[in-house]
Formats: C-alpha cells, sequence, structure tokens
C-alpha cells in the first residue's frame, strides 16, 4: 500500500487526473461518433510531429539553464535549413536530412552566442532567453523579405522576391518519414512507423550523450555548479554545449514537425511553439532543474492527446464545429497549469 501510494505522489495527481481524462476521451470518442482508430493515428502523428520540439529542452535543463524560452532561436536555424533544402530542389531522403544538415551552421552559430549571453546573465536564463527568442524572429521577419531566394514555389509571385508566409514541402519531403514503413489498418488507422522510429533514435542518442563523459559533467554542472567547478569542470563550457545541442534539438525538431505537417510556416510562426514545448515537459514531470526521456515521452503525449481529442470529442457531443476554439482554450489551459507548477518548483 505504501509502494502504491508512493509511486502515485512520484508520478503526480495532476498527471494522472490528466491521463485518467485522457482515457475517458477515448472511451467516449466511438459512444457520441468519433472513429476511435482515426483519433489514434491523430495522437501518434502529433506526438512524432511535436516529441523533438520537447527533447530539445532537456540539455538546458541538465545544465542548469532552465527551461529554453530561447527555443525559436533552434526553429529558426532549422527553418532556414528547410528553405535553403527547397532552394536547392533537393528532394526524398536527400531533402529531409539535408535540410538538417544546413541547419547545423545555424544552430552552432546561434547556440553559442545565446549561450555566451547566457552565461553573462546567470539566474535570469528564462527571462532573457524569452527577450531574444522573440526579439530574433522579429529580425527574421525582415530577413525572410531581403534574403536572396529565388525557387517560384517559395517567393511572393508579384514580386518574384520575398519569402512567402507558408510554403509547402509537398513534392520534396512531405511525410517522407510519417511514410517510411508505415503500417496501414483499415481505412482510417496508420501506424507511423518512421516518423516514431525517428524520435525514438534522437531519444536514445540525446540519452546515450547525457550518460557520457561530457554529459554527466553537464549535468554536475546544473545539479551543483560550485563542486562541478571545484572537480575541474569549466561550467560555462558545459552550458555553451547545452545551448547548442538544444538549438540544433530544436531546428531538427521543427523540420520533423514541418515534413508531417506539410508546410513551412515563416515570420512569427516560431513564437507560438515554444510554450506548448515547455508545458509538455513540465506535465511529463520536468522540473527546471531536471529532466528526462520519460519525461518527453509522458508529457508530449499527455498534452497531444488532450490537444487531438477534445475538441473531437466535444464537437460530437455539441454538434458543431468548434474545434480551434476548444483546441486554444485546451491548449492555453494546459501551458497555464504547466507554467503555474513550474512556478511552484523555483519557490
Amino acid at each position: 500500500m505504501r509502494d502504491i501510494k508512493t509511486s502515485i505522489q512520484d508520478f503526480g495527481w495532476p498527471r494522472i487526473i490528466i491521463f485518467i481524462f485522457l482515457i475517458v476521451l477515448f472511451i467516449l470518442a466511438p459512444i457520441v461518433g468519433v472513429r476511435l482508430d482515426a483519433s489514434i493515428s491523430d495522437v501518434l502523428n502529433r506526438f512524432g510531429q511535436y516529441a523533438i520540439l520537447v527533447l530539445a529542452l532537456v540539455p538546458m535543463i541538465q545544465s542548469g539553464c532552465g527551461l529554453n524560452f530561447g527555443l525559436a532561436l533552434g526553429i529558426v536555424a532549422g527553418l532556414l535549413g528547410s528553405t535553403l533544402s527547397l532552394q536547392f530542389e533537393w528532394r526524398g531522403f536527400m531533402g529531409f536530412f539535408g535540410a538538417i544538415a544546413l541547419s547545423l551552421p545555424f544552430s552552432i552559430i546561434f547556440g553559442y552566442i545565446y549561450g555566451k549571453l547566457l552565461n553573462k546573465v546567470k539566474g535570469e536564463e528564462m527571462t532573457i532567453g524569452m527577450y531574444v527568442g522573440l526579439s530574433f524572429v522579429m529580425i527574421m521577419c525582415i530577413m525572410w523579405l531581403v534574403l536572396p531566394y529565388s525557387n517560384p514555389q517559395m517567393v511572393w509571385g508579384f514580386a518574384g522576391k520575398g519569402l512567402r508566409t507558408t510554403i509547402s514541402t509537398e513534392g520534396y519531403w512531405f511525410k517522407i518519414l510519417n511514410n517510411f514503413l508505415a503500417v496501414k489498418i483499415g481505412q482510417f488507422f496508420v501506424f507511423p512507423t518512421g516518423l516514431l522510429l525517428f524520435v525514438a533514435i534522437c531519444c536514445y542518442l540525446v540519452w546515450l550523450f547525457m550518460r557520457s563523459r561530457t554529459g554527466t559533467a553537464m549535468t554536475a554542472v546544473g545539479s551543483n555548479p560550485d563542486f562541478a567547478r571545484a572537480s575541474g569542470v569549466n561550467a560555462d563550457k558545459m552550458r555553451t554545449i547545452s545551448v547548442i545541442m538544444s538549438t540544433f534539438l530544436g531546428a531538427v525538431g521543427i523540420i520533423v514537425y514541418e515534413q508531417s505537417f506539410g508546410f513551412i510556416q515563416l515570420y512569427t510562426a516560431p513564437n507560438p511553439m515554444v510554450f506548448p514545448a515547455i508545458a509538455a515537459i513540465l506535465i511529463g514531470g520536468a522540473s527546471v532543474n531536471k529532466a528526462s526521456m520519460v519525461n518527453v515521452v509522458i508529457g508530449t503525449f499527455l498534452f497531444q492527446g488532450l490537444l487531438t481529442m477534445t475538441p473531437s470529442v466535444i464537437n460530437s457531443i455539441l454538434q458543431t464545429d468548434m474545434s480551434e476554439v476548444i483546441r486554444m482554450i485546451v491548449s492555453n489551459g494546459i501551458i497555464l497549469y504547466a507554467l503555474t507548477r513550474k512556478a511552484k518548483v523555483t519557490k
């Protein structure tokens, strides 16, 4: 009995309530006329779309830099890589992995500068990160108009220059992961094997890195920076490495999202991607000082599960289409809960 109580306390009542509510939604779905197979397929796809963006938060949390509110820098690096991939007209796996490769130098540059800045403002990383992310996105709103892209499918038709707000990946690397080894059962259920396999590989590589000598030193800096320094660890260097890692994973995450979603969204689009990722890892059980792969998987599944199932079930019950309104209410509600929980942890 004591072990059960301890397990419940470790997992947390809020997460248990959210999990039970999600199960209830899955049970109600066929009763109110929502196809359960299509809903499960949608949840799995959305999980795969967002998981690496959530994973991107782990290195900085482990190094003591806190929640990466500047994740937009990594997203912008990914947008640069993906738009260049389309500019060069790379297709298939070459286009997808080429976009990731092209995003790497931008991730290193942005992450290095961002990391150096955070080392100057220790204790205020999350606040400064948010300002840096928002400011950089605004700068890129100008850059997307002046960068010399020429692919006619990407630039504004009336001027022949300046990138469009939304660019389709169809014909390039649309659903390149989703369709890889995909298993279709019936008419509506598709298991995105390639997408989930890619997420699993990324999680494993990060898990492996965090157990390496550098990863262990990074965690030591986050847990006890004074002890780490006394042991000969360069704390600032470890923090900078964690920021570069987080930035690159953010770039990979947005490219994975784009291939699944089917569009590259520019200008202010990176801003709304940050808070859901932070909320997901927090409701998964992470804190501002500690995060794991389990927190990433649980948090992403709970967040995206609720975001997918709640509008469908409520729409069927009310016999109306309020999907976007309900999705915004649920999403913002979870974000508010998660940030409130973060505030309690930091006290």
